[in-house]
């Protein structure tokens, strides 16, 4: 058996990874200040003014969009997930 016909098998076993809340980390930071938002799903932290908010708006329209889907983080697949926060993302 390979290793990849290996790393196929034990990826089939695992069970699928969910998300459970979203997590934004900006790095952008040089005035000093610490950003930190919360919210019942998530948690931004860091970044300059500008990154912060965009992160918050992001997060607000990704959650709204969830809603509307009557879907939830536990339960979207990443991928989906994924798409519905690129359309998101402010441009």
């Amino acid at each position: 058996m390979s290793k990849r016909d290996r790393q196929s098998s034990s990826e089939k076993s695992k069970p699928p990874v969910k998300s459970k809340g979203l997590l934004g980390v900006g790095l952008d930071n040089t005035d000093g200040h610490k950003r930190i938002t919360t919210g019942e799903k998530f948690v931004l932290v860091g970044g300059s003014a500008e990154t912060h908010d965009r992160m918050a708006e992001t997060t607000i329209k990704t959650l709204e969009e969830l809603k509307r889907r009557d879907k939830h983080l536990e339960t979207i697949e990443p991928r989906e997930l994924a798409e519905i926060i690129h359309k998101s993302t402010p441009r």
